[in-house]
């Protein structure tokens, strides 16, 4: 594999340096009536290379080379040349039909429009309707965990993209569960909790999953050890709740293999078994 790019190892500041990408299209109507005519709507996505963190100083905007894109650019050029020049913004364009080269953007415009289109279904927004359900869709994918944030073994905390944009945790009020409810017995912002909370299940798996993967190996591994941080797989949480937890102690089997570890949570230990726990990054 290629080493990252320069921007991916440089200490820089939130957003100083995105990768760009459009979703969608969408339906949309300005108002709700019979009869009103929908059009369509796409969803721009900026994914922060510094902290993965998804919606100043010297600037850099990286996309594909879509005509959209360019034409962005130019009209920044024409209109902000000096305010452009001043900021030092710069866009780079991958190479045509290289979607591989924007991996980390693309990886979000795959976690928003795969999950949002599933769950908005057949339901035509309007536009204040689909803003809204952005909005909370973007404060549940900038709470996944990245990492822990200290060694502390009483620390039960991890890093999150939330951190570096409010200095705090993302979190939310918690909602009724409306997954069992009728759509036709939802008023609009129950079908919008309902399309939130839908996302939440899906994605927030699709998530956990991915902490799990792991390559091919010829040698016996663990990742577990006593102290490490581990989310634990739980499809009961509500939305931007994240069960974390530490191994107090492992428990190997008759073959030395470990399939079982005492976990130490916020609320108490428990033992779990090892394919409910999704390590983080250290």
């Amino acid at each position: 594999m290629a080493p990252l790019p320069a921007h991916r190892v440089q200490q820089l500041k939130h957003f100083q340096c995105v990768g760009i990408d459009f979703a969608g299209a969408f339906s949309v109507t300005q108002i709700r009536r019979r009869g009103a005519k929908s059009s369509k709507a796409y969803l721009c996505i900026f994914e922060c290379f510094t902290t993965k963190a998804r919606p100043c100083d010297d600037s850099s905007r990286i996309s594909d080379c879509g005509t959209n894109f360019q034409g962005a650019f130019r009209q920044v050029k024409k209109f902000v040349q000096s305010a452009a020049e001043r900021e030092k913004i710069d866009w780079d364009f991958n190479p045509p039909s290289a979607p591989h080269f924007g991996g980390l953007w693309e990886a979000g415009v795959k976690s928003v429009k795969t999950h949002l289109r599933r769950v908005v279904g057949s339901q035509i927004l309007t536009f204040e309707e689909l803003n809204t359900i952005l909005v909370q869709i973007e404060a549940v994918l900038n709470s996944r965990p990245l990492c822990p944030l200290s060694s502390d073994p009483n620390d039960l905390t991890a890093l999150t993209p939330g951190h570096f944009l409010t200095l705090a945790p993302l979190t939310c009020l918690p909602e009724p569960n409306l997954e069992h409810v009728k759509l036709n017995r939802l008023s609009r912002w129950q079908l919008l909790q309902r399309m939130h909370q839908s996302f939440w299940d899906r994605w927030h798996r699709e998530y956990l999953h991915t902490l799990q993967q792991r390559s091919k190996w010829h040698k016996p591994q663990t990742d577990l050890s006593r102290g490490t941080l581990f989310l634990i797989k739980n499809d009961q949480v509500p939305p931007l709740q994240w069960n974390l937890g530490r191994v107090e102690d492992i428990h190997p089997g008759a073959d030395g293999v470990i399939r079982v570890a005492t976990v130490k949570t916020n609320g108490g230990s428990f033992r779990r078994p090892v394919v409910k726990l999704c390590p983080l990054p250290s």
